[in-house]
């Protein structure tokens, strides 16, 4: 675990302290004195990759992104409680959630993006994150850490070097502080994660919807989950539905698989001069009533890469014509800037770390290809190949890799614009941890290209 001094420890408590008896303020110090007295302690990892998505009561809403009818959404937006410039923790911003009895049969999710900075999460005064970089949106379980009643969540922003030295050139926006964070809480017998492609069949006649839904039953008894979908072209014409029943023991995982036809869908391949999206609703059944819905928007793609070392669609190679872009401050912006681009013969976008969700439906509905990229960015000592002299070769930063390289790709793997997925920017360096995280993104089975130009000709780049 890497974590600030302890000396640092006990000067934040002593002038939290301070500032807290000028307030009237003592719950915050005896909260603060307990997360930071025990330093040494391995934390908890609450902090999970998947799909982004949330549940609606209603489908109306879930169309339209209705969030103020969400039975159980919370927006966060903490308040800053304590500032400084001394050792490794830059701030402290704090927010009450009230959880009530009804969320005994939910799951909660915590969602943070736009900190600002490279932060950690405590719930109710303990520590449940490794520091987590500021450019990935993150979701964290954070269940196990809420009681009924009130809770004290607290985003601690820290300035740890190694992270720096992972990132050390990347140059985020700067968007509305605490921008689309929120908690929301999901039945406990529920989708965990979903999966979609739409592929053609082996005759290239017509689409095949390849659906794996990753459900969920966090009670101790056995229960049976009722997982439904409807999909419709892009004409708005109903083309298939199912609604099918798994029994599933306690506390266990299981994936539903939906692989229906899709008649009529050759006219409908996406690409950016055919921009077209299928409407796909999930949604989840108890004793034919529906508890939630889950709405997504689905291309007709099929992206690989061929001998040449060329990304390919449907097999046949594409000419890019490709641009490093981050999204602007706001969804608007960006789909302006984004036409923009395309206007001017660009067809390929190049991130340089994973963007807000809205982003990628832009360019879906736009119409531009994506090549997605982890928050890695390390030039400095790129070609110093021992142990440790670049952060790619560092095995003590394996698991900040790993989690940030899968984030990027569990975040957009159901979005039809993204063609390929990138370990790093350029360049970055290579060895043992870009190594393992080549091979995690290959274990998933997707066909897109993982690729990094810093590999030079090893084996960790499919291009």
């Amino acid at each position: 675990m890497i974590a600030v001094s302890t000396l640092f420890y006990t000067f934040v408590i002593k002038k939290m302290t301070l500032n807290a008896m000028k307030r009237g303020i003592y719950l915050p110090c005896l909260v603060f004195a307990m997360i930071f007295a025990t330093v040494d302690v391995v934390m908890a990892q609450a902090r999970i990759a998947r799909t982004e998505f949330l549940c609606y009561d209603k489908r109306e809403d879930a169309k339209r992104d209705v969030r103020t009818q969400i039975d159980k959404y919370i927006a966060v937006c903490p308040e800053l409680q304590f500032e400084t410039d001394e050792g490794g923790v830059r701030a402290v911003y704090e927010q009450t959630i009230n959880v009530p009895a009804s969320w005994n049969d939910y799951n909660a999710y915590l969602h943070l993006e736009s900190v600002g900075d490279d932060f950690t999460v405590f719930i109710n005064g303990k520590q449940i994150t490794r520091p987590i970089d500021k450019y990935t949106p993150s979701e964290m379980f954070i269940s196990p850490y809420l009681e009924q009643g009130e809770n004290t969540l607290a985003i601690v922003v820290v300035a740890e070097p190694y992270m720096a030295t992972i990132a050390e050139d990347i140059v985020a926006k700067q968007r509305a502080q605490f921008s689309n964070c929120y908690i929301f809480a999901q039945r406990k017998l529920g989708i965990y994660d979903v999966n979609i492609r739409m592929v053609p069949d082996s005759l290239d006649r017509f689409a095949q919807l390849r659906l794996d839904v990753e459900v969920d039953n966090s009670f101790s008894t056995d229960e049976v989950i009722e997982v439904g979908y409807d999909i419709y072209a892009p004409d708005g014409k109903l083309m298939e539905y199912s609604v099918n029943d798994l029994a599933m023991e306690g506390f266990s995982r299981d994936t539903m698989r939906f692989t229906p036809w899709i008649y009529h869908s050759n006219p409908n391949r996406w690409s950016p001069s055919n921009p077209k999206l299928y409407d796909l609703m999930l949604y989840i059944k108890r004793s034919g009533i529906v508890w939630e819905y889950m709405p997504f928007k689905v291309g007709f793609a099929e992206y690989g890469h061929n001998e040449a070392g060329e990304i390919t669609a449907f097999g046949k190679a594409l000419t890019l014509k490709k641009s490093v872009y981050d999204a602007a401050v706001d969804r608007a912006t960006t789909e302006k800037e984004v036409k923009a681009l395309k206007a001017k013969g660009i067809n390929c976008l190049c991130p340089t770390h994973p963007q807000p969700q809205w982003f990628y439906d832009v360019c879906d509905k736009v119409g531009m290809y994506v090549i997605d990229c982890a928050a890695i960015s390390s030039p400095t000592r790129a070609d110093d190949r021992t142990m440790s002299g670049t952060p790619a070769n560092a095995p003590w930063l394996l698991e900040d890799y790993l989690m940030r390289v899968e984030a990027m790709y569990r975040r957009a793997q159901n979005h039809v614009c993204i063609i390929a997925f990138k370990l790093a920017n350029d360049p970055s360096g290579n060895g043992y941890n870009l190594y393992k995280a080549y091979e995690l993104l290959k274990s998933f089975g997707d066909s897109r290209a993982v690729i990094y130009e810093g590999a030079d000709g090893e084996w960790n780049s499919d291009l």
